[in-house]
């Protein structure tokens, strides 16, 4: 076989570098973003984040022209050091008498002298103790022998953060040392111990015992107090079925009655050591865009504080002007890097801004009317016309937020799918989810609408829905079956 050198042309896609960065920025939420950029700048000696008056960053690119990253524009602008010999304010007149009269009326009577570590506070945040602490702090105060509180101890370990102690008695029993020799009734009075302690209710073993302990807490002349014990103790499953006919009977009460004691049930916490529980979020929702209405137009616009505002470093690029020989090559890498990252921020938040447009230009009944003139709207749609791809708007509208006169709300929000009317239009699902909640918002407690009669309703609107639609619409809004929205 005889070999042979042939030439042949072939386009192909690669994703340079530049490139990646850009995907990759346009995808992080502002505060993936900072954490990002703090990383770069730590390993970038030429990228910089410089504030400038008011709060505001000096976005300059003192290697060239300065990058303004909100609005995509390029000035010449120069930055001018900040003199070192500040004018000082000139000895005697009105201001030195002030001074001196100040300093007259604070001197001290004893000692003399005004010390600067006298006055040197430091702030300190307030320790929320958690459930354990504050109900061993309890116990330690209580008069119990040491064996009662080394047991009350025992069991406290054991309750959860709601509250409840869920491992059963005879089981913590079997897992303390057989020297000790502890019965099961030293267990069961450590926990009488233990129920009485503050907050209420706490120390119980399931939701029932934990009403009733919150309830035998309250004044004796609370009315029907008698009869609260007993409807939490032994009918709550009748209580969360709405079987108010078996509960009057049970009860031996009437509707008025019966409708007190719901009250008193249900303003009882089922979880009582939930104020203990101190859960750090890191989830903070800050919002990219601002919709505003000028003129009676919906224009959205950059929030400028989750720009961030970067330059070249003035003393890195000094030295490349004057070097540009080969051992200045990893600054030069430097150079190209940092450029990249202050062009696709530039570009991150020009993406961002263009698509928000969009979607006020196209949502603007939403913003005018609410929720309930939501209109469809799909990803490609915004792309066509954009002229971007599905994947960027996806990527886009993906932990962005905007702040409108409405509220907060991701970009994302505002796509949704359809559902046809017999008009042959379409009705967005957000819109009919706002349907289905005002229903039921302005429904008859006493006869709710079922998901058949709320699809009925739907459909002589013109939107056909069917009612295993409505039920899955109705389970996203976290509304109650029929059944279990039926009230006194």
């Amino acid at each position: 076989m005889k070999q042979s050198l042939q030439l042949k042309f072939s386009q192909n896609l690669t994703l340079t570098p530049q490139l990646q960065q850009s995907i990759k920025l346009l995808q992080l939420s502002s505060q993936e973003l900072n954490q990002e950029l703090e990383s770069l700048l730590q390993a970038n000696p030429l990228l910089e984040r410089v504030d400038g008056p008011d709060g505001a960053a000096d976005v300059s690119d003192s290697y060239g022209p300065s990058h303004d990253v909100a609005s995509g524009q390029t000035t010449a602008e120069t930055s001018e050091p900040v003199a070192d010999d500040l004018p000082m304010p000139e000895s005697g007149g009105a201001a030195d008498d002030y001074f001196e009269s100040f300093q007259g009326s604070n001197r001290w009577e004893e000692g003399g002298g005004n010390h600067d570590d006298d006055n040197d506070f430091s702030f300190q945040e307030a320790v929320n103790p958690t459930l354990r602490e504050h109900l061993l702090g309890q116990i330690k105060l209580m008069p119990l022998s040491e064996r009662d509180q080394t047991l009350a101890m025992v069991l406290v370990d054991a309750i959860n953060d709601d509250g409840y102690l869920e491992q059963p008695l005879e089981e913590l029993a079997a897992l303390l040392p057989e020297e000790l020799e502890i019965e099961l009734l030293e267990l069961e009075i450590a926990l009488k111990h233990i129920q009485n302690l503050d907050p209420p209710g706490i120390g119980a073993r399931n939701l029932a015992e934990c009403l009733v302990l919150q309830l035998r807490t309250l004044p004796e002349d609370t009315p029907h107090l008698a009869q609260a014990i007993t409807l939490a103790g032994q009918y709550l499953p009748l209580l969360a079925s709405r079987d108010y006919t078996r509960l009057r009977k049970l009860l031996n009460c009437d509707d008025g009655v019966l409708k007190a004691v719901q009250q008193l049930v249900t303003q009882l916490n089922p979880r009582p050591g939930s104020e203990f529980s101190h859960i750090a979020s890191d989830h903070y929702i800050q919002h990219e865009v601002v919709v505003r209405k000028v003129k009676g137009i919906w224009i959205a616009s950059l929030n400028d504080e989750v720009i961030p505002k970067l330059r070249i470093n003035q003393l890195y690029a000094n030295i490349l002007k004057r070097n540009r020989d080969s051992s200045s090559q990893y600054l030069m890498s430097q150079m190209q890097e940092a450029k990249w990252m202050i062009k696709n921020i530039q570009q991150r938040f020009s993406t961002i801004l263009r698509v928000s447009q969009a979607i006020v230009d196209r949502q603007r009944n939403f913003f005018e009317h609410g929720e309930v003139a939501m209109r469809p709207l799909v990803l490609r749609e915004i792309a066509d016309e954009l002229g971007l791809h599905e994947s960027t708007v996806s990527r886009v509208t993906t932990r962005k937020y905007m702040l409108t006169p409405r509220g907060v709300y991701e970009l994302k929000y505002f796509f949704g799918s359809h559902v046809a009317t017999e008009s042959g239009g379409a009705c967005s699902a957000t819109a009919i989810r706002a349907l289905i909640k005002q229903m039921v918002g302005e429904e008859n407690p006493r006869k709710p609408l079922s998901d058949n009669q709320i699809a009925d309703i739907l459909g002589k609107q013109g939107i056909v829905v069917a009612r295993r639609t409505i039920a899955k619409y109705r389970e996203s809004l976290q509304i109650p079956a029929a059944n279990q929205r039926k009230s006194l």
